[in-house]
């Protein structure tokens, strides 16, 4: 077989092998706790001048805003905004919109200065919900997960079960977390969530 004519592997994302798992946990609870993993979001790492005049243009190319103030999020139909930093910020989105979010981003800036990379591929995104959700990653983050402390709508980058993580507090009602882990630290993650769940699934 050529490469012209070689039909493409489709693509695995770092926890489909552990999505039986997670299923199997998330019944098991009989609700309390809900694991899945949302694979492919796109993921947009911006950095430019917050003050300066691509800020709002980017804005309105997006349909959103890039929240200026630290540690939120703002959420536009299919889109979200983490603030990273004061000059950064992870925009994700849907799977396969990676292309169309950059050419938005870099055409809005036109001659600003603007950095614009595409990061989908270095992590994966976990959600975790359900009644115990900040119980069971509260075992394993330094965060005060109160919901006084970490109210939805707010992300930090911080640390679950000793792995760099971006977490976020999802705005929706029952709408739970999202742990976006490197795809290296996937695994690892997930038989750490399991474990730290196992009070609730056993």
């Amino acid at each position: 077989m050529t490469a012209d004519t070689a039909i493409a592997a489709p693509l695995r994302s770092p926890l489909a092998e552990a999505a039986g798992r997670l299923a199997a946990a998330t019944r098991a609870s009989g609700g309390a706790v809900r694991l899945a993993e949302l694979p492919f979001l796109a993921q947009i790492n911006v950095r430019l001048d917050p003050k300066g005049a691509a800020l709002d243009a980017v804005g309105l190319a997006l349909g959103l805003q890039l929240p200026l103030e630290p540690d939120t999020v703002v959420r536009a139909g299919e889109l979200t905004a983490l603030w990273l930093g004061p000059d950064e910020w992870l925009v994700v989105g849907p799977p396969g919109s990676q292309q169309d979010l950059e050419s938005r981003i870099r055409g809005a800036a036109g001659e600003e200065p603007v950095s614009v990379t595409d990061v989908s591929a270095q992590r994966t995104t976990v959600l975790v919900a359900g009644p115990r959700a900040r119980d069971l990653l509260a075992h394993g983050c330094p965060l005060d997960l109160h919901p006084r402390a970490f109210e939805p709508g707010r992300c930090a980058q911080t640390t679950l079960a000793r792995a760099q993580v971006v977490l976020v507090a999802r705005d929706e009602p029952r709408a739970g977390f999202w742990v976006l882990v490197r795809s290296s630290f996937a695994g690892y993650l997930t038989d750490w969530l399991l474990d730290a769940a196992a009070e609730w699934t056993a």
